[in-house]
Formats: structure tokens, sequence, C-alpha cells
């Protein structure tokens, strides 16, 4: 049996942690950071790069790179497309009507992006181990519905994982900041890349409950940026008429330097954006050189933080708690540094934030904690969480009757009684929904099936028995049950978010074959990098050899660095390898042999000042 790891399988960076020796450790991305982005990449020689090396070459390849996919998971293409999308891959409807990414004449669903992000990450763990990693707790925002959780579980799948859990986000984010035998009210303010949440929760004797939680899917970090990047395309507009919206390439590097300008605007009051060559027209290149102060983008991003307000302001009223009766107000997602964003939390709770965890590595960890509970590790705390939506079925005149609230505490299963709604029915239809519309077109379809067989009556008389079933990951089924014939038919909500069980067994069959060939590639893309270093090192050296040196010293140098360079680019990892050492060799030859002669020259340097003064203070002549 393998081990189980916990998984923030973020919609900007994923982070992993895991138990080891009763602590909790974060297991690194293997690209010198605790944390990968979630990106993936496909190139035009069929290769498929996940998280730093994909984000990396975004900018020479931004149609084939996709990120932000979270957004996108269990969701159809018409909710989609009501939403302008920070993106240059193109997000496409299926068969189904699911949004799906389109790349090199290629459909994909959010679950398979979503699954190689996970397969890598599982790979990064089993190195890092040693051993295999075949369970998971993976989160999932509190506000995500049960399409997108069960999206998220067949991900998991997907990447060779049996997912144990689905967590939510600040539930997991508790776990990781609070001691069991605290006895405290928590605020979890979660604002990521991608969506928000706010989750209220206290903590009794080890138990941790979630009293209510809210939120918004389609809130986050990227919001704020798209708003940074329209700025800059405007700008710029109006400075040279030029409209740089429609260039793919100088698009994706306005992302790219918005985003940075967006994080140093935490620390300092003006960032610089300095892209040159960034467009030309007759008169030559043009150049993007503009300033962004902090106070720019608190007006440009304003609006949205204060889209926070309301869902906050529901979840202490569901809870029943008033702000000054939470003990602690804890930030998640890389968004709740910026200060904006911070003075807003205080002025919602009344308290400063605690600032005493990483935002980015907090539901990582927590979400290992919660895997040790679940694997027997440990055994001193409980978690009682909630459903985030009200979830019910429709009834005559397209109404939607709630059977559970939103806010209950789950796991849970709760029935309600229906009749039918005309003479001699015999069929009745079952339309599964969630949300907080009392119209059912205003709530999420999650399904729909139909109880056949129903003796004819008149309406009115038959008793149709609604019971709905959510487990501790908030995945639901549905059954309905005719009481006079016990005829009985049932519905889980698809586990796909797009993809049926069959499709989830060919894609977890490719992603085991695909499994070594992708180790494969990770390889070779490390070797290269390995050979990427060489060569810089090898640049900096032959330049330093020719100004001090004979060409006889520095010359095999010279065509090692020429053959490295042909190799670099080839698929043959262990000649890459091989010439990378033979280069890296050879540099560290040549530096000594640069030390050497700098070393001799002072040297001879200090030697002639010494004959120097010897000369000019001869020694007094001895007495005879």
């Amino acid at each position: 049996m393998g081990r189980a790891v916990g998984i923030d399988l973020g919609t900007t960076n994923s982070c992993m942690a895991v138990a080891e020796g009763g602590e909790i450790v974060v297991i690194p991305s293997g690209e010198g950071q605790r944390v990968m982005p979630s990106v993936v990449a496909f190139t035009a020689k069929g290769e498929r790069l996940v998280g730093l090396v994909a984000k990396r070459q975004a900018i020479t390849n931004p149609r084939n790179t996709i990120w932000s996919i979270k957004r996108l998971m269990g969701r159809h293409f018409e909710e989609v497309s009501e939403e302008r999308m920070n993106v240059s891959y193109e997000v496409r409807d299926n068969e189904k009507g699911d949004a799906v990414v389109r790349v090199f004449d290629r459909d994909y669903t959010p679950p398979e992006i979503s699954a190689m992000i996970l397969q890598r990450l599982k790979s990064r763990a089993e190195e890092f181990l040693g051993e295999p990693v075949t369970e998971a707790v993976i989160t999932v925002p509190a506000y995500f519905n049960e399409v997108q959780r069960e999206a998220t579980k067949a991900a998991g799948r997907i990447a060779g994982f049996e997912v144990r859990r689905v967590l939510n986000e600040p539930t997991a984010a508790a776990l990781a900041f609070m001691e069991p035998t605290e006895r405290k009210r928590l605020a979890v303010y979660d604002l990521g890349g991608g969506t928000f949440d706010i989750s209220i929760l206290q903590v009794v004797n080890g138990v941790f409950e979630v009293m209510a939680t809210s939120g918004n899917t389609h809130l986050g970090g990227d919001d704020f940026d798209a708003r940074i990047v329209e700025w800059i395309i405007s700008e710029f507009k109006r400075e040279h008429g030029l409209d740089l919206s429609s260039d793919p390439v100088a698009l994706q590097r306005i992302r790219e330097a918005a985003e940075r300008a967006k994080c140093e605007l935490s620390t300092v009051l003006e960032a610089g954006i300095n892209l040159p060559f960034i467009a030309s027209d007759e008169e030559g290149p043009k150049h993007l050189e503009m300033s962004l102060t902090r106070g720019l983008l608190e007006s440009l991003i304003e609006d949205l933080v204060k889209l926070t307000r309301e869902p906050s302001e529901k979840a202490l009223n569901d809870a029943s708690v008033r702000p000054e009766e939470i003990d602690h107000v804890l930030l998640v997602g890389g968004s709740t540094r910026m200060p904006f964003v911070r003075k807003m939390v205080e002025d919602i709770f009344h308290q400063k934030p605690a600032h005493s965890v990483n935002p980015d590595e907090v539901v990582g960890i927590g979400a290992a904690v919660e895997a040790s509970v679940l694997t027997g590790q440990r055994k001193d705390l409980v978690l009682l969480d909630v459903t985030p939506l009200t979830l019910g079925v429709e009834t005559l005149g397209g109404v939607m009757a709630p059977i559970v609230e939103r806010n209950t505490p789950i796991p849970i299963k709760r029935s309600r009684m229906f009749t039918s709604a005309v003479d001699n029915q015999q069929v009745v239809s079952i339309h599964v929904l969630q949300g907080e519309r009392e119209l059912a077109e205003g709530n999420r379809s999650l399904g729909r099936f139909e109880l056949v067989g129903i003796p004819p009556a008149k309406r009115g008389a038959p008793r149709i028995e609604v019971s709905f079933e959510i487990d501790s990951n908030g995945l639901l089924s549905v059954s309905a049950k005719d009481a006079i014939t016990g005829r009985l038919q049932s519905m889980r909500v698809n586990p796909s978010g797009g993809l049926s069980e069959d499709e989830i067994h060919r894609l977890m069959k490719e992603a085991e074959a695909n499994a070594e060939i992708d180790k494969a590639r990770m390889r070779l893309v490390e070797s290269r990098n390995a050979a990427d270093q060489a060569i810089y090192d090898a640049q900096r050296v032959l330049e330093a050899a020719k100004k001090h040196l004979e060409k006889e010293s520095w010359e095999e140098l010279d065509t090692a660095l020429v053959s490295l360079r042909m190799t670099r680019d080839t698929t043959d990892r262990v000649r890459i390898a091989k010439e990378t050492s033979r280069t890296s060799e050879l540099v560290t030859q040549v530096s000594r042999l640069i030390e050497v002669l700098d070393s001799g020259s002072i040297g001879a340097s200090e030697e002639q000042d010494q004959l120097y003064v010897l000369e000019d203070s001869p020694e007094e002549p001895h007495e005879l």
C-alpha cells in the first residue's frame, strides 16, 4: 500500500505536503520551489510540459499553454463564454455543451488537464519519498458545486490516485492553523488566483466544525491581472495608436508583466512595466514603458475586492456570529498579500488578520493533516464540514423545492415526500438542482432521471419519496421511491463534469501507459536545463579566458560549447548529459587557469615592489 499526500490543486499554483514522523512536510516541486505553477503546455514537437518549464515558455507558445484550468472545471461553455476569460488558448464547447480546451486539433476536458498537473505532483512525491504514492486528499474551493467536485475527483483518478477525500480549501487551512486542543472561532478568508471562499469554523476539544461557508467561484487574482492588462493596453493604444490585444505573444508578455507588477506593489508603492520591442509600425519598433502605482492598482480593482464583503457577511450571518466573536482571521491565497485586500479584511472582521502562516502553502499542509487522519496516523481531531449550496428538485411551475439547505453539516441523508401533478401520471421526472434561487432556471442543473411504473391515480394521490445523500466529500446521490409499489430509481451526479465513466477509465489507462513516457520527458527537460546552465557558465568563462589566456588554453572549451549547443535540442538524454558533463569539467579547468594567472600576476607585482624598496633603501655598510 502506498503513501497518502495532501494536495492543494490551485488555480495559479499547486502545493503538496505529507505527514512524516508526526510532522507535516511540504514536498518541493523539484524546480527549486515549494509550489508548482498549475500550467500545462503542448509543443509543436509533441512534448507535454507541466509546471515551471511550461510557464517559462508561455510567451513564445501562448496558444498552446494552459493555465487557470480550475476556472473551467465542471462548467458548461455557455457559463464560461459569459465571462471574459483572460487566456490566449481556445476554449470551446463539445457535443455535450461542456467547456473544453482546443490544442493542436484535439479537445482536452478540464479534468484531463488537471490530471496532468496531478500526475506531475504524484511523480515528484514518489521521487521525494522513495516509494509509491497512491492516495490523496485534494482540496477544492468551498463554494464548488457537486459537478465541480466530481470533476476534481475524476482528475485525481485519472492521475492514478485513490482520492480519499475532496476537502474544502478554507477547512484545510483551518486544520493547518489551529491546534485541536484550542477552543476558538476562526474565519478563513481565501482569495486565490481564480476563486474566493469564506468559512466560519469553531474548534472544541479536537472537533473542527464548519459553521457556515460562502464565496464566489469566479473571483480571484486572475481578475485583478485582467484589469491591469486592460489598463496597459488602453494606455499603450492612447500613446501609440496600436492595439496589442490581437497579438497573442504581446498579450502574454503583458500578462506576465501585469502579474509581476501586482506582486511588487504588495511591498512597494510604484512598479515599473518595461517591455522592449512590444510592437512596431512604419516608424519602427515600439517599446512599452510605464509605471503603475499602488493607488492606481487599488482603483482598478476596488470593485472586485468589495465583492468579497457580501459573502463574508453572509457567512457570519449564517453562522450567527458577530465579527467581534471571531478569535482569528486567517488569510489564504496569494492575493491576500495585497495591502488593499488586508484592509478590506480588517474592515469586515474588525481585527487584523493572522500573518503566521504562508498563504501559498497552508491549504496543502491542511490537506496533508486530513490525509494523516484518514490513514490513521492522527486520531486527535474530527472534521465536520457543511454543504455550501442548497440542493433540491424542480416542482410544478418551474419552482425549486429545497431538500438540503446550504450550510447543512455533512455527511447527511435527507428525504422529502412529493406527489404527481396530473391524473393517471405513471412517470415522474426528477430534476436535481443546486443553488439559492427560487426558480429552477436560476440554479445549476445537476441531472435528471425518471421513476417509471407508478400506478395510475388522481393527481395528489401517489407518494414519491425523494432522498438526497451527501458523503463526507460533499458528493451527492439522489433516489426516488414510490411508496405504494416500492419501485426505486437513483442517480449520482455526473462524476466527470464532462467525462463518462468509460472515458475516465480510458484516460486512466492512457495516463498509466504514458507515465514512463512523461517521466522520460521530464528527465529530458531536466537534462536540457542542466545543459542550459553549463552553456551559460561556459560563455561567461570563455569571455574571461579570451582576454587573459592563449587560444590553446580555451580552444577545447569553445569546441565543447559548440557541440553542447547542437546536442541540447536533441532527444538523446544520455548524449546531452555526457556533453554537459564534459563542458562543465572544461569550465572548471579553464576557471582554475584564470585564477592561477590572476594570483600569479598579484604575486609578481608584490615581488617587484619589494625589490624596488630594497633598491631604494640599501643596507647600511657593516662596520669593521
